[in-house]
């Protein structure tokens, strides 16, 4: 009789153990298809811009193809030593704590303790002392106690997963940070190049209207002319020294920004000095549209938090099933130190634990919910990182197209204001005027060549653009690996990674 009720008794708790588990897993969310992300980047411009031939991605150094060494110095000090960089190393390195934290949570745990107590019996508690025949007693206890919860449900595994996601996007953000300071650091060199080239024709323009000026004044005080012809010089060449005060100042601002951004001061830098700006030619890489995705940091750091907000929300829906979880004490327990260590001293125990969410369905189904719209969120700003890409590159490439087309026709400008200048030095020669008409006409040459010397700065403005459109050397393949986290937290998440299936 005592074995059929005992037998009773468990049967009639493993049916409250499963009832319990149904009405745990009554509110369970469906499970949700894998989120769809684009595959490539919504562009028009699958053939290079302006007709000419596909060019290559960018290199990994981009910046080295422009053949400047002051410039790949100062890329070099930004890369190494740049507060921008530094912050986003410092955010990856948090991210890789949080996968060891993350990897450091499943598995099985093992503590060691000790501890002596002594206590003086009360002479009015459960126990009188004269019963016992004494009032103190000491108290030795040494134990292991090891306890693993099993990830039936993914939710550890999930877990990690999220972390090392976390830790690729934040690798992905530093190299698009990386990125950035490099294009910026060029950006910054090509204007203050382009500042020096302009106002070195500045300055000879201003000598030209200087000798012009001196006629001029000669012959108004000759009565040759009227004084008016003195004023209008003096008006074009006031114009000019404030254009040259407007370049220098430009350019003084352009070195600030260059200390900046290296994070140095501006007496620290590398010596600069003026050199012609390179030459650009237009073009795109013939897979653009295909492969832009995968080389664009930005996009990739994206992605990899749609994949965290995904694993995160798998977690939340795990929480719906229960946990279960073994506990093992091999322990010793004694009265008498001296016997602390014996055999009999032993009191092991083993356990084991089932939690089940019953009344808490309601701030599960809340959080989630909540992990659901995280996860809708990150889609959203998935799509709108691609499209913004995608707009960048169109944009580069289009302003490469436009500045090429303008420099032709400013080409043909310079070259028939050179031929003006020709015919005008000739007259000169002849004695049939004085030198100021050849002087006019050097001056509006030097105009012309400084509006053609601004669009080679918008030129090579538009093709650091592109560079950083198109990623910039990034590639995911290389990367993923390095960003995926410590090797600890790695080996954590293949032990937890089984052949368990999803329910």
């Amino acid at each position: 009789m005592r074995g059929a009720g005992a037998a009773r008794l468990l049967v009639g708790a493993g049916a409250c153990a499963l009832a319990a588990t149904l009405a745990a897993c009554a509110g369970l969310p469906p499970w949700q298809a894998p989120v769809a992300l684009a595959t490539n980047a919504p562009l028009d411009l699958a053939a290079p811009a302006g007709g000419g031939a596909s060019v290559d991605w960018p290199d990994a150094q981009w910046w080295r193809a422009y053949g400047d060494p002051t410039l790949d110095q100062l890329v070099k000090l930004a890369l190494e030593k740049s507060p921008t960089l530094d912050s986003a190393r410092r955010r990856f390195d948090s991210a890789r704590q949080s996968v060891r934290l993350a990897g450091a949570e499943t598995g099985v745990r093992v503590e060691a303790s000790g501890d002596g107590d002594r206590q003086r019996l009360s002479d009015n508690g459960l126990f009188p002392p004269r019963l016992l025949g004494f009032n103190w007693y000491n108290q030795f206890d040494l134990g292991l106690q090891a306890s693993y919860t099993f990830d039936w449900w993914g939710k550890q595994r999930d877990t990690i997963e999220a972390a090392l996601d976390q830790a690729r996007a934040a690798a992905a953000d530093r190299s698009a940070a990386a990125l950035v300071l490099a294009s910026s650091v060029a950006q910054t060199y090509f204007g203050w190049q382009a500042d020096q080239a302009r106002l070195a024709l500045s300055e000879q323009r201003a000598r030209l209207l200087e000798e012009s000026a001196a006629i001029t004044r000669a012959r108004v005080g000759a009565d040759l002319e009227s004084p008016e012809s003195s004023r209008r010089d003096d008006a074009a060449l006031a114009a000019l020294r404030a254009q040259e005060e407007s370049l220098r100042g430009s350019a003084a601002l352009r070195v600030v920004t260059l200390a900046a951004l290296v994070g140095c001061a501006p007496s620290a830098l590398p010596p600069l000095t003026a050199k012609p700006l390179p030459p650009v030619s237009a073009g795109l890489p013939a897979n653009v549209k295909l492969d832009l995705i995968a080389r664009r940091a930005d996009v990739t750091a994206s992605r990899w938090r749609v994949e965290s907000a995904e694993r995160v929300s798998d977690a939340a829906r795990a929480q719906f099933y229960p946990d279960v979880s073994v506990n093992a004490l091999a322990g010793l327990s004694s009265l008498d130190l001296g016997k602390l260590l014996e055999y009999s001293s032993r009191v092991p125990q083993i356990g084991a634990a089932v939690h089940l969410p019953i009344f808490d369905s309601g701030r599960l189904k809340a959080r989630y919910g909540a992990s659901r719209a995280a996860l809708q969120a990150a889609v959203a700003a998935y799509d709108e990182t691609v499209v913004g890409a995608a707009r960048e590159v169109a944009a580069a490439a289009t302003s490469l197209d436009e500045v090429a087309a303008e420099r032709t026709q400013r080409a043909a400008a310079v070259a028939a204001a050179q031929a003006l200048e020709e015919s005008a030095a000739a007259r000169v020669r002849q004695g049939l005027s004085d030198p100021r008409p050849q002087y006019a006409a050097t001056d509006a040459l030097l105009a012309q060549r400084d509006g053609l010397l601004q669009l080679d700065a918008a030129a090579v403005a538009a093709d650091v653009d592109l560079k950083r459109a198109l990623g910039g050397g990034y590639r995911l393949d290389a990367t993923a690996g390095a960003a995926a986290g410590s090797r600890a937290a790695e080996a954590s998440l293949s032990a937890t990674r089984t052949s368990q299936a999803k329910p």
